[in-house]
């Protein structure tokens, strides 16, 4: 056993349909039907807040044994809870921080088809990745993930052969689409621009020497964090107690010894089987597992720098998103990827990460101007350091082959590892794959501790928000917060209209309200400031809006 570890775990095209309504769940087997139903509609409350906490954290600390323990509640461990819950187990799942702590709220904001694991020879990840973005864009998440266009700008710097491969990589993608049977009506085909569609497109190019550019399509997350909340929460109604400042001390086959992180009380919690999903932090708890964490940094620009008409705003942001190669290396890109506030993500890098994890890894300067140089090298619009109004680092949790060489270069398959003493500890992969990766660490818990257990029902179970696009389009609320709370929008809505207070800003020029706080508190589980502004809503990743919303944080603390 290990002591202290931290378990931290676009607009559519003119015409373009939102995706098809969430599929009812199959039947489960008879030979072993879970004791709860499997959709959140007919199963319990979904709602997070401290009281909860306390009352199932209690029942814990009285001796109640569940089937499943999780440790680590990013996407992964969220969703391995909503998978052992929906099949009729009893869980408890436990994070030291919060919910999507860890690198989970770092990503791009994408849930990617695969192409770039399809470029460099690996299939079964790139298949994988397509089907789950298809899931979660149809099935599960309609309201959190929709199509999101991009141009890949053929400037001076892409030989036409590169371009030629990378049309034809974008056509090899359309193809892992069709296999994964996500409809064309969800992601429109890819297709080459002229230099005129592609300007239009993406107005901040540099015009000169610009022979066109290639668009395409993939998934866009409304936002991670939010994701892992729904996921959280959908959990939670099927039964799961979701746990948050519990800190796993050590970790055995049988349970963990934990540490209430707001009270300081020591208590084990017994388990019939124990999943290990705190990501980075997985060799902290068991030490057969060997990690070498890779830092993928963003940019957070300021709002109105790249131009454009289109985007889901209006003026002064780009229609698409960009992927802008990297001079000199034939299969790497910087996303640009415009969001609804008007600022603009711009990232990533692949950085190996040595010595201790931190809880909250920081963005180095050198991430930073590397970033600024490969936009420099195709947009027309000058950038500088003052023009970042913000940056965030995120830690992929890699599997260590051996091999040595570039984490860049390193497999993305996630791995599920049990140990002498019969804990599941899964690694590795990526956002897009959470739920399969949840699955296999489910079905390895089920088989190692021959738990009596119905079969995966994840990819047909909607998460707590979402509905057909004809009933979200229907509903009575403002569409921004429709993309962020599904059909739960409208109670959101209804907190501003019956208190004037609350529909303030929670910051000024930032279109999260005082409403949006205290729904956190009293439904998504926030417990403190940096739980509403760093999660819940994303107001931190500016640190002066941050700064501004700590009064309004404090004043839906005190009325949660």
């Amino acid at each position: 056993m290990t002591r202290d570890a931290n378990p931290g775990a676009t607009p559519a095209a003119p015409g373009h349909p939102r995706p098809s309504a969430p599929s009812r769940p199959s039947a489960p087997s008879r030979r072993h039907a879970p004791s709860r139903p499997s959709r959140p509609s007919a199963a319990g409350d979904p709602s997070l807040n401290a009281a909860r906490r306390e009352r199932e954290l209690a029942a814990l600390a009285a001796g109640e044994r569940v089937d499943v323990l999780v440790v680590g509640l990013g996407a992964t461990g969220a969703g391995a809870a909503l998978d052992a819950a929906a099949r009729g187990l009893t869980v408890a799942a436990v994070d030291a921080h919060d919910l999507a702590f860890g690198t989970s709220r770092w990503s791009s904001k994408l849930v990617h088809g695969g192409l770039r694991y399809l470029a460099s020879g690996q299939l079964g990840v790139a298949r994988e990745s397509a089907v789950e973005r298809g899931v979660l864009m149809e099935r599960t998440a309609p309201h959190l993930v929709r199509a999101q266009p991009f141009v890949l700008p053929l400037t001076p710097l892409v030989p036409r052969r590169q371009g030629a491969l990378a049309l034809a990589g974008l056509h090899a993608g359309d193809l892992l689409r069709a296999s994964a049977r996500t409809a064309r009506a969800t992601l429109p085909a890819p297709r080459r621009l002229s230099a005129v569609e592609t300007l239009r497109l993406a107005p901040a190019l540099r015009p000169y020497g610009l022979r066109g550019g290639l668009l395409s399509w993939d998934g866009r997350l409304t936002d991670d964090a939010r994701l892992v909340t729904a996921l959280a929460r959908t959990a939670a109604a099927h039964g799961a107690r979701i746990l948050t400042r519990v800190r796993a001390l050590e970790l055995g086959g049988d349970g963990a010894l934990v540490r209430d992180g707001l009270t300081g009380e020591e208590l084990r919690i017994r388990a019939r089987a124990v999943v290990n999903a705190a990501g980075v932090w997985a060799g902290g708890l068991t030490g057969d597992v060997r990690l070498r964490p890779s830092r993928g940094t963003h940019l957070v620009l300021r709002p109105g720098l790249l131009g454009g008409s289109g985007g889901p705003v209006g003026s002064g942001v780009p229609a698409a998103g960009m992927h802008i190669p990297v001079p000199g290396e034939s299969n790497r890109f910087v996303l640009v990827l415009p969001q609804a506030d008007g600022r603009v993500y711009a990232g990533l890098t692949d950085e190996p990460v040595d010595g201790p994890v931190p809880d909250v890894p920081e963005a180095p300067e050198s991430d930073i101007g590397f970033l600024l140089d490969v936009l420099g090298s195709a947009l027309d619009v000058p950038l500088h350091r003052s023009d970042v109004a913000g940056a965030f680092a995120g830690l992929r949790p890699l599997l260590d082959t051996g091999a040595g060489g570039s984490t860049a270069d390193l497999s993305r398959r996630h791995a599920v590892l049990t140990s002498a003493d019969g804990v599941v500890t899964v690694v590795g992969g990526k956002l897009t794959t959470y739920r399969r990766m949840a699955e296999d660490a489910v079905d390895a818990a089920v088989a190692a501790r021959g738990l009596a257990a119905g079969p995966c029902r994840t990819a047909r179970t909607p998460l707590v928000g979402a509905a057909p696009a004809g009933v979200l389009a229907a509903l009575d609320a403002p569409r921004r917060l429709v993309d962020l709370y599904g059909t739960e929008a409208p109670a959101v809505h209804a907190l501003g209209a019956a208190d004037p207070a609350l529909r303030e800003p929670a910051a000024p020029g930032h279109p999260a309200t005082l409403a949006e706080l205290v729904w956190a508190v009293r439904h998504e589980g926030a417990l403190d400031e940096s739980d509403l502004l760093d999660r819940r809503t994303r107001i931190g990743l500016v640190p002066e809006d941050r700064q501004a919303a700590l009064d309004a944080a404090r004043a839906a603390l005190a009325r949660g």
